[in-house]
């Protein structure tokens, strides 16, 4: 046992602090019976909770204290300080949580907590006795189980066109792409999960027909699900070529398991590889494809990858980074056709591709929607509730267009943690909350060992600062839209990022 406890970080908090050691506001790595700990202070509160993020393990120490709540330094997953719970995605699962006693100067942590249960929703008509979802990806999956932690008893029917169980879908275009991740890790949840929790899965059945006014969903299969209240998130799908050779079997997209297991099995016998389009997906892929050992090149129509998004530094310095790992580019032309060999471009380059992936971008699977009626626009439009045009018809994920304070605008984001947070919100919506949908966008790329984290939304940026440099490995650009900074970028400034995503919230508090 003491060998145990000398490789757990910091002070031992069974036996005791100096309470002056923590200032409030402050958090302290220390370790309680065998378990690290997180310690934090806010007036003369103390909480305790575990230290790693249940996400994937980032130091909860070096994150952000907000509040009564800790924010992961890593992906921005938020938790309850009070009580360990899970607030925010990417997050699904909480946090433990010990009782903290203050003896004079001395404080000790005590017992571990029992895990909260959720309080029963008291019987009412307004609480939907059926709530279908149609989509099974980040969206879909996160209002299932929020349904369920706050309290919903009735039946959940989760709807999903791809045959397995829903996936971290961020890990197919990363790690497990990679080969450095197996695919256990890919799965949000076990089937037992969903049993245990009493959520009804039809998986591998496409939804093909919405009626608004009997509130039925028809299925690929035949069935016809009656429904109280649904939740559309549908998600997106790739864009495809439009050029000879495009469905040849070795040709691939990337956005499901199935996708990324074939890409896999393909790369297993492949030498070479070409991705067409440089976009996030398509940069993750090449330098996945790359580090199972392909000589990869990059072909995309822009100048220089990313710059338009992410600015000329960020987007040189990527460009960089895949070249010092073999990867080559073909800027500034197209493909023009596809064969068994390789790729034809438009300046008239040939290049060998025993696997060609293509990355250019998706768009919003809003067909179920635009057959049935509701109001569609780059998206299905919803209000700042989440709420479609028909009632009881929610929309949240990749096909959601929702307004943004303070001028309304829209946006459609397809971003992982914005759609796990629009289906929380929704989630509860369908309950009769009224929560506002006030999230500040936030997405990570990994690309080989560096990854990059974006706050706020920049589509039109003016001018950008950078601070730092990218060749380092240690910048945050900020970037400016009509006066006032829209986003902020950072490659290994964790807090920073953080700290510009709480400047993003004071700016335009919640509208409740």
């Amino acid at each position: 046992m003491a060998e145990e406890t000398s490789e757990l970080p910091g002070p031992d908090f069974a036996a005791g602090i100096d309470a002056g050691v923590l200032a409030d506001g402050a958090m302290l790595l220390g370790h309680a019976d065998g378990e690290a700990v997180l310690l934090a202070r806010r007036g003369a509160e103390w909480f305790a909770v575990g230290a790693s993020c249940s996400h994937y393990h980032g130091p909860l120490a070096e994150g952000l204290m907000v509040g009564e709540t800790v924010r992961c330094p890593w992906h921005h997953a938020c938790f309850s300080l009070r009580d360990g719970a899970a607030l925010r995605a990417p997050a699904l699962d909480p946090l433990p949580s010990w009782r903290v006693e203050q003896t004079g100067a001395r404080v000790f942590v005590r017992e571990k907590r029992a895990a909260p249960t959720p309080k029963l929703l008291p019987d009412s008509a307004a609480i939907p006795r059926r709530i279908v979802i149609v989509g099974g990806g980040a969206a879909g999956n996160a209002a299932a189980e929020t349904l369920r932690a706050e309290g919903y008893e009735g039946e959940i029917v989760l709807v999903g066109a791809e045959p397995s169980l829903p996936c971290d879908r961020p890990n197919l275009s990363k790690d497990f792409l990679a080969g450095s991740a197996p695919e256990e890790w890919v799965f949000l949840r076990t089937e037992d999960f969903y049993r245990e929790h009493r959520i009804t899965l039809a998986l591998g059945t496409p939804a093909t027909g919405l009626d608004p006014a009997a509130r039925e969903l028809k299925l690929a299969d035949g069935r016809v699900l009656a429904w109280d209240a649904l939740l559309l998130a549908t998600g997106a799908v790739p864009r495809r070529l439009a050029i000879p050779g495009a469905d040849l079997p070795h040709v691939f997209t990337l956005r499901s398991l199935a996708d990324c297991r074939a890409i896999i099995a393909r790369a297993g016998a492949a030498r070479s590889a070409v991705v067409v389009g440089a976009s996030f997906i398509g940069l993750e892929a090449a330098a996945s494809l790359a580090t199972r050992g392909l000589a990869v090149a990059v072909v995309a129509p822009e100048a220089q990858p990313m710059a338009n998004v992410l600015g000329p530094e960020l987007g040189g310095f990527l460009k960089g980074l895949h070249e010092a790992h073999g990867v080559g580019f073909h800027l500034g032309t197209t493909p023009q056709a596809i064969t068994g060999q390789g790729v034809t471009l438009a300046n008239g380059t040939e290049l060998k591709a025993d696997l060609v992936l293509v990355g250019i971008g998706v768009k919003p699977e809003t067909g179920l929607a635009e057959a049935a009626g509701l109001a569609v626009a780059n998206g299905v439009l919803v209000d700042e509730f989440l709420a479609a045009s028909a009632p009881g018809i929610f929309a949240a994920g990749d096909i959601a267009s929702w307004p943004v304070r303070p001028n309304g605008e829209r946006l459609r984001i397809e971003h992982w943690v914005v759609a796990e947070r629009q289906g929380k919100i929704a989630a509860r919506n369908m309950l009769g909350r009224r929560e506002p949908c006030d999230i500040v966008p936030f997405f990570w790329t990994q690309q080989y060992d560096v990854s990059l984290n974006y706050v706020g939304h920049a589509a039109r940026w003016e001018r950008l600062e950078l601070e730092g440099s990218p060749e380092a490995r240690d910048c945050r650009v900020t970037y400016f839209t009509g006066g006032r900074k829209s986003a902020v970028a950072t490659i290994f400034r964790d807090l920073e990022s953080l700290e510009a995503e709480v400047a993003f919230e004071r700016e335009f508090p919640p509208a409740r």
